[in-house]
């Protein structure tokens, strides 16, 4: 089934069932970020540990999250 037949499939659902489905793939998508951040902070943590990561000051990590936010818009 393809991305559009499963679109025009939901928008003949019932307005609940479109709310169910809704909150299905939410809950998917929230799960899955989880997982992902599950995993990183994993990686990071053996990172870490294994010495792989330089010291920095809070105020160092805040502006390098700042400019990394910047760079995204």
């Amino acid at each position: 089934m393809t991305f559009e037949q499963v679109v025009e499939t939901a928008k003949q659902f019932p307005a609940e069932q479109q709310e169910m489905l809704i909150d299905l793939i939410r809950g998917w998508r929230t799960e899955a970020r989880r997982r992902e951040i599950a995993h990183d902070a994993q990686e990071s943590l053996a990172a870490f540990r294994g010495g792989q990561l330089d010291p920095q000051s809070a105020q160092a990590v805040i502006a390098e999250l700042g400019q990394s936010l910047e760079d995204q818009e």
